[in-house]
């Protein structure tokens, strides 16, 4: 996890995680396959940071309605996911490098056992608005697609696009306005 938030994704090879640990380059296969599995092992537990972030943000959470609170609660997810891209460019990468992801679908169950699955929290929170009205269930199915690009492209923007150079006042106006699209297009 060390060298994949100080370098990325490139950073996370067998020799130097075998360094890391103070072992031979030969006794990391004896924890995983190949480059892939140790890279493909550190996205999950990336993307499973992601996820503790976002469930800290939900039990911020104070409103009194359900409808507000189901908002809200999207709301705190999508700040989360582009803050933690943000505040860790190189574990947020490696979350999304291809390898990550070859071999099951976002919200599979082969994410790390015991970390919180983003995918599945932004579900649930889709869910929530649709049990608390504030959604028609009819606008429900793939909603969490169009959500998710919203808010990775523009978190991707801010970590390696022309976005980064933005103060951090105008990349929160940004954040806003884009959580608000995503509101109102539900």
């Amino acid at each position: 996890m060390r060298l994949a938030r100080e370098g990325g994704p490139d950073a996370v090879v067998l020799r130097a995680a075998s360094r890391e640990a103070g072992v031979s380059h030969s006794a990391a296969y004896r924890h995983f396959a190949d480059h892939d599995d140790l890279l493909a092992t550190t996205a999950q537990r990336c993307l499973g940071a992601i996820g503790e972030l976002m469930e800290q943000r939900l039990a911020g959470v104070t409103v009194a309605d359900p409808v507000g609170t189901a908002r809200a609660r999207l709301e705190a997810i999508g700040r989360a996911y582009v803050d933690f891209a943000v505040a860790e460019p190189g574990w947020f990468r490696t979350a999304f490098t291809p390898v990550s992801h070859r071999a099951s679908p976002p919200g599979s169950p082969d994410g790390e056992a015991g970390r919180p699955d983003p995918y599945a929290m932004l579900a649930a929170r889709l869910d929530e608005l649709v049990q608390a009205g504030a959604i028609p269930p009819q606008r429900r199915p793939a909603a969490e697609h169009a959500a998710w690009a919203t808010v990775h492209g523009l978190a991707s923007l801010f970590v390696d696009g022309p976005l980064r150079l933005l103060a951090p006042e105008a990349r929160g106006r940004s954040v806003a306005r884009a959580l608000d699209m995503v509101q109102r297009g539900l």
